[in-house]
């Protein structure tokens, strides 16, 4: 199942933070989202370094599976959670459903691995909204939540085993 992972699962965005980042906000500015998350270390910074405000960030303080300082997160609601790396942990999974519910300024920190957290993301987001994450060596990837999306995501998250 990792290498249907390894492809964007959604519109990838090209190059440096220098150039991802204004097309990244134009995009947000063209649209009317439910909610905004970002997941990753490395995408969290950029865009809140840019004065882009997400509603929900989920980073683990890893980059490339090295640990890094912890990003400055600002002023928001912290939920930490516990993730084994290559799974979605029941544990994660609450975090970031308590994360949606309060609907802006939440950090979800994670104990372990956040990248397969795009997934319950998408399943759990309202119908709108936008996810982005970090694409190694390439950019960023922008996920709209659309039913589609969201039926995909599900049924993905059906063939993995839960813990």
């Amino acid at each position: 199942m990792r290498s249907e992972l390894k492809e964007p699962i959604g519109r990838l965005i090209k190059g440096p933070s220098s150039e991802t980042i204004p097309r990244l906000r134009a995009y947000l500015d063209d649209r009317k989202t439910s909610l905004f998350a970002v997941v990753g270390d490395v995408a969290s910074e950029n865009i809140l370094e840019s004065g882009l405000e997400p509603d929900i960030v989920v980073v683990d303080h890893r980059v490339m599976r090295k640990d890094i300082d912890p990003i400055d997160l600002g002023e928001r609601h912290q939920i930490r959670s516990r993730n084994l790396p290559g799974t979605v942990d029941v544990d994660a999974w609450a975090a970031l459903e308590k994360a949606i519910t309060l609907k802006s300024k939440a950090s979800v920190i994670v104990e372990g691995e956040e990248d397969l957290l795009v997934l319950p993301l998408i399943s759990l987001m309202p119908l709108g909204s936008i996810i982005v994450y970090g694409q190694p060596r390439q950019g960023m990837v922008v996920v709209e939540v659309t039913k589609k999306m969201k039926g995909w995501a599900e049924e993905f998250l059906s063939r993995m085993e839960m813990r």
